[in-house]
């Protein structure tokens, strides 16, 4: 069989390619000529990830709650991934910054819209029966999702709007100890930590505080004001840091409060999470008031953040 010019051509550029990295070509065509075909299954590694579900009790239910929760942490892998291209990329550009962006904005979408396997997806009677061998576990100790946040904008944003200027050129170890979220994992009635809370502290603390120290001017908010100091155009930029704001710090939040309230609401005095989170309190963004990139917004929509979702998507209550 005679071989074709573009074969030999390819083989020449492998032997030059191999070469200039000190290798014999024949024995990597050795490993290639010996080695099985590559199946699907064993590519995505189907048979080990199938057995990562593995329910604390009998109900049948809970098989879902705990997929639900590791399809959400791979995208949200999936977004640090691209948060990481964004910050690290040498050169930057606002073309760039808005495909990532986009990428970014696609899985929080898609996140969002499929919170009805939550919200609908299980029998309440189950959850609220297998919910108990959980503890003290919560969704509030998703690692990933608050490094999304520390990549998004300014580490100092992630603080209370009160306790801000207080707080403006402290290290980031100090702005760490009065991030937003704490206060959803402590108890309202004492003022003490929960164990979700000092269990996450324990396992996160100085990789978030790392990661803020290292994002101080690479964080999507400092890129972006680099490119526009630059002269670039980021008027689509603008308008895609805003949906990204929107679904970090509304939609995400209240498709979570909208399932605590499917589950958990019951009056006279509501459930409380498994963590021990004061979820009533610390899921309505309209109490966080936590905001991104407030320079993009109205001082109005920023007053109402989140109002008009709550109006639209969650049954009345007093908020």
């Amino acid at each position: 069989m005679e071989l074709s010019e573009d074969l030999l051509t390819r083989l020449k550029q492998l032997q030059q390619k191999y070469d200039a990295m000190g290798q014999d070509m024949n024995s990597y065509l050795d490993g290639l000529l010996y080695a099985d075909f590559l199946t699907y299954w064993d590519y995505i590694h189907l048979d080990t990830l199938l057995t990562l579900q593995r329910p604390k009790t009998q109900f049948p239910d809970e098989k879902i709650f705990i997929m639900y929760h590791q399809i959400t942490e791979l995208y949200l892998n999936l977004i640090l991934h691209e948060c990481e291209q964004i910050a690290h990329k040498e050169n930057l550009t606002a073309t760039f910054f808005e495909a990532r962006l986009k990428r970014i904005n696609r899985y929080f979408e898609t996140l969002i819209d499929s919170f009805d396997v939550m919200v609908d997806g299980m029998e309440k009677e189950q959850f609220l029966a297998f919910r108990m061998s959980l503890l003290p576990a919560s969704g509030f100790q998703s690692g990933q999702y608050r490094m999304i946040e520390i990549y998004a904008s300014d580490f100092l944003t992630l603080v209370p709007p009160e306790k801000r200027d207080a707080l403006k050129g402290e290290s980031a170890s100090a702005i760490f100890e009065n991030l937003y979220w704490k206060t959803g994992a402590t108890e309202l009635s004492t003022g003490k930590k929960t164990l979700t809370l000092k269990q996450f502290e324990e396992k996160y603390s100085k990789q978030f505080i790392s990661l803020a120290e290292t994002l101080k001017e690479k964080n999507f908010w400092q890129q972006y004001l680099a490119l526009k100091s630059k002269g670039e155009n980021v008027s689509s930029l603008e308008q895609l840091l805003r949906s990204f704001d929107i679904h970090v710090n509304v939609n995400w939040k209240l498709m979570h409060y909208r399932s605590a309230v499917r589950y958990m609401q019951r009056d006279p005095e509501d459930i409380k999470a498994t963590g021990g989170t004061n979820w009533q309190k610390y899921l309505p963004p309209r109490f966080q008031k936590l905001v991104f990139y407030p320079e993009l917004w109205t001082q109005e929509e920023v007053d109402e953040w989140g109002k008009k979702w709550v109006d639209e998507n969650v049954q009345p209550r007093e908020m």
